[in-house]
């Protein structure tokens, strides 16, 4: 069963930003959309930069560097499905935001 640390608070995080947290050692990169909130990992695959600092719409996060776009809900890379960033589980307690360093798309 995943363990999950709390990692903010839900009022933290604002429609349409990212914000970085560690879990775990893990640099985790959290969005909110609407009631609901997704955890990826916080490095591009290209080139390491910060996705949480992208812009993000419609449920997709550009990366600020270079423009690649990652789905929050599975992380896949929209120019190729195949290459993914991990996704974390993520629950919501009263107003703590808490999220497990285990991925679940781990291959």
């Amino acid at each position: 069963m995943a363990e999950f640390k709390t990692v903010c608070q839900l009022s933290e995080l604002k429609e349409g930003e990212g914000k970085c947290v560690v879990v775990a050692g893990k640099i985790i990169a959290l969005f909110r959309e609407g009631d609901q909130v997704r955890a990826i990992d916080d490095a591009c695959p290209h080139m390491g930069f910060s996705l949480a600092g992208g812009a993000v719409e419609d449920g997709i996060v550009t990366c600020p560097l270079h423009a690649w776009r990652f789905r929050l809900a599975d992380g896949s890379w929209l120019s190729s499905p195949r290459v993914k960033v991990a996704c974390y589980p993520v629950q919501i307690v009263g107003e703590e935001v808490q999220v497990s360093p285990e991925p679940e798309n781990a291959s």
